[in-house]
């Protein structure tokens, strides 16, 4: 059994090379932003509240642009989606620079700003996901899903301890104008890709006629719903990432808020590199419960760690976890969904995936403001658990789920 990562794939495919060079890039200047955001809100209101509301504003345009990225990315030219959704981003980095230049930041600009640059991800990212069928040989999904957790993990670890280093050393402008740059890099390797197909119209139908197909599609493959309800699950009870603001204040300040976000980033980093057995698993239904139950775990004992470095250490076993399980659902997606749907279920997929964590972010803040910080995050790991047992019990064919 091979036990570490095969990154054959990465020198051998010229197309793959350049948009995950990009993506990686432009991934490290979203880290940055991310704690930039929150951050800035938190240090302009001084309200847990205030970032919770931020991470909800930045959901609802995903409830729309998700779902018609998907039926752009199965109808239109997939490259040329990923370009139009960049260059607007780009834009939107400006605006969060030129805001936070002011003498007095303005609270509704950073939350209009946000939310347009998460209605762009809704577009952006179900073009992104299912290029990769296009670009990519389906023997070589499973190790599609080790390198993505690999390079992502890596600038999850360098983009959150990026930005709060330049938060606190250079300030927010410099902070947001690296994410400006970032995002231009990763336009240039778009630009340099070749031989990459539109999608097939096979027929003239409706958005809504293609949505619901995409929906009736899910729907039918109760494997694909328990990745999807088992992430969810996970994600809006034990996502306690709005209460790190206020936790690094206790802790010491930016530089402990770098160290918070890119905890779980590091072991995400660690188990992939030793990812290597994970192509012969089969059973993908029952690596993701599990996964999901471990990060559970780990969430609550986090939230009961008094020391920071003991914190830091649950956080990064939760990291792995959430690694393990969104490796089998990237291999179980890409090996089970036709081409032709493509789109549109990562469309659904990113429903899931994003907004499990801004719903989380919001009931994390709400509880904390009611309850105290504890209490918010290990009664939201004990109801990760227990939302993973009931999802498994109720979808017994997603436990069973066995690839061929």
């Amino acid at each position: 059994m091979k036990y570490f990562i095969d990154l054959s794939l990465f020198f051998r495919n010229r197309n793959f090379r350049l948009l995950f060079t990009g993506q990686a890039i432009s991934y490290i200047g979203i880290m940055i932003t991310s704690v930039a955001l929150p951050y800035q809100i938190y240090h302009v209101t001084q309200s847990i509240f205030m970032v919770g509301l931020l991470s909800l504003f930045q959901l609802l345009p995903l409830l729309v642009t998700a779902l018609l990225g998907g039926v752009l990315a199965d109808r239109h030219h997939r490259r040329n989606l990923l370009i139009v959704s960049e260059s607007l981003l780009t834009l939107g980095c400006l605006c969060l620079a030129w805001n936070s230049a002011l003498a007095t930041p303005h609270v509704w600009v950073i939350f209009i700003a946000a939310t347009l640059m998460s209605a762009l991800n809704g577009l952006h990212r179900p073009a992104l996901d299912s290029i990769t069928q296009q670009v990519v040989a389906k023997e070589d999904y499973p190790s599609v899903s080790t390198l993505t957790m690999f390079t992502f993990s890596s600038c999850m670890i360098a983009g959150p301890a990026l930005g709060g280093l330049m938060i606190a050393h250079f300030g927010l402008f410099t902070t947001f104008i690296a994410d400006f740059a970032t995002y231009i890099i990763s336009l240039a390797t778009l630009l340099c890709m070749r031989n990459i197909p539109k999608p097939e119209n096979k027929r003239d139908e409706s958005t809504w006629t293609a949505l619901k197909q995409g929906f009736q599609y899910a729907i039918s493959r109760q494997e694909l719903l328990g990745t999807y309800f088992v992430d969810f699950v996970a994600m809006i009870f034990g996502m306690p990432m709005a209460l790190f603001p206020a936790i690094a204040e206790m802790h010491g300040g930016p530089k402990v808020l770098g160290m918070l976000y890119s905890a779980p980033a590091v072991g995400a980093l660690v188990i992939s590199l030793v990812s290597g057995w994970a192509k012969e698993i089969k059973q993908h239904g029952k690596a993701i419960a599990v996964s999901a139950s471990v990060w559970g775990i780990a969430i609550i004992l986090f939230g009961l760690s008094s020391n920071l470095f003991v914190a830091l250490f649950f956080m990064a076993i939760a990291g792995a976890a959430d690694a393990l399980s969104g490796m089998f659902r990237q291999t179980m997606w890409n090996q089970t969904i036709p081409n032709e749907f493509r789109g549109r279920l990562s469309g659904i997929e990113m429903l899931s995936y994003l907004s499990g964590p801004k719903l989380g972010d919001t009931e994390a803040g709400l509880v904390a403001a009611a309850f105290g910080i504890t209490f918010s995050i290990v009664s939201g790991g004990v109801l990760c658990i227990a939302g993973v047992g009931v999802c498994c019990y109720f979808l017994p064919k997603f436990w069973r789920y066995k690839a061929e």
